[in-house]
């Protein structure tokens, strides 16, 4: 952790920053959480791989959409962390 606080305009801009990643991350969660699911039956009309895309979405689709997710907020709050000088060693 940095030795010297931030600014308030820099605990601002960081907050933004932070937030913006939050409910970003937040909105493809509820996407791929509900959204596809309530379109199974539509999406089972495309077929790939020999699997209707509604059941591949619903039995591995949404589950790797969730493990990128939790990938990529882990980077991305990284890099504000470190832009902000507020990362861990």
């Amino acid at each position: 952790m940095s030795s010297h606080p931030l600014s308030a305009e820099q605990q601002a801009a960081y907050w933004r920053r932070t937030s913006t990643l939050m409910w970003t991350i937040f909105v493809l969660w509820l996407f791929f959480s509900f959204i596809v699911h309530l379109f199974a039956h539509q999406l089972n009309s495309i077929v790939i791989l020999g699997f209707p895309l509604g059941f591949y979405m619903a039995a591995q689709g949404s589950l790797i959409a969730f493990v990128v997710l939790c990938a990529w907020n882990a980077v991305a709050q990284n890099r504000i962390d470190e832009e902000f000088g507020v990362h861990e060693d």
